[in-house]
């Protein structure tokens, strides 16, 4: 058990109703500084949900999150949200480095101090020469970069991913898998990361919680919370073929009712 101090994000009987129907029942769950947590389950188990408590964007109905001790009440800065749709995402009559301004605007950073962490956040994410196209002259995996280089510009302390990859092409998606595993690791983020995909939550996370729909007193929403024991760094070919890796895939499925 992690001592209370190394706890950021931690959810307490968690509950959820939305429309009468309950989407989420009671969730208890820590997660640790430094930690990257990956959320799967079937469409309508809650997994944005679950998500938006952690960012403040949805209240629970009952039960109570924190971060670092404190209660969440709303959005905050030290939360950096990543949206599935990067297109809504980004402002389209603002090229790469003024979109990635944004987040400076918004925390009120001196605007003699701006060019240079927006330099380092586009040359971290690889996008240093990009920065003044616009965003419909980036392609679909360069424009996920660009909000990533965005949040990654508030410095937060937590970073919450809804589906980041979800829309783009396999070998895009690796690619970007492998360099926000990168990122997590220099920028030492604690990341929770919602994914429809079995395997990119195992290649990605330290842990792997697993919902349920339709929750019951008997069958909770939360189905598994498994371990990830592999190492570090993690490769497309050899960690996707290692026989814990099979192993836990195979207990995930069997997890989410397949």
């Amino acid at each position: 058990m992690s001592p209370v101090s190394d706890t950021v994000l931690q959810f307490d009987q968690v509950a959820i109703t939305l429309g009468g129907r309950e989407i989420l029942s009671p969730v208890d769950l820590s997660i640790r500084r430094g930690e990257f947590v990956c959320v799967i389950g079937p469409s309508g188990c809650g997994k944005t949900t679950l998500l938006r408590a952690a960012a403040g964007f949805v209240a629970p109905s009952s039960g109570s999150v924190h971060r670092q001790g404190r209660a969440i009440t709303g959005p905050s800065r030290e939360v950096a949200f990543v949206f599935q749709d990067y297109g809504r995402a980004l402002l389209p009559w603002r090229t790469v480095q003024a979109n990635v301004s944004l987040a400076l605007e918004a925390a009120l950073v001196p605007v003699a101090d701006r060019p240079a962490r927006i330099a380092r956040v586009l040359q971290t994410v690889g996008l240093g020469a990009h920065a003044d196209k616009f965003p419909a002259q980036l392609s679909g995996g360069m424009q996920q970069r660009v909000q990533i280089a965005r949040c990654l510009a508030q410095q937060p302390d937590v970073m919450l991913m809804d589906e980041p990859f979800g829309a783009l092409d396999a070998m895009t998606r690796e690619t970007l898998q492998d360099e926000l595993a990168r990122l997590v690791r220099e920028e030492g983020l604690t990341v929770m990361f919602v994914t429809h995909d079995l395997e990119e939550a195992l290649y990605l996370g330290d842990r792997v919680i697993a919902l349920r729909s339709n929750p019951t007193a008997a069958l909770p929403s939360l189905a598994a919370l498994i371990e990830v024991p592999l190492p570090q760094p993690r490769d497309q070919l050899s960690t996707k073929e290692h026989p814990e890796f099979l192993r836990l895939r195979r207990e995930l499925y069997h997890y989410l009712g397949h």
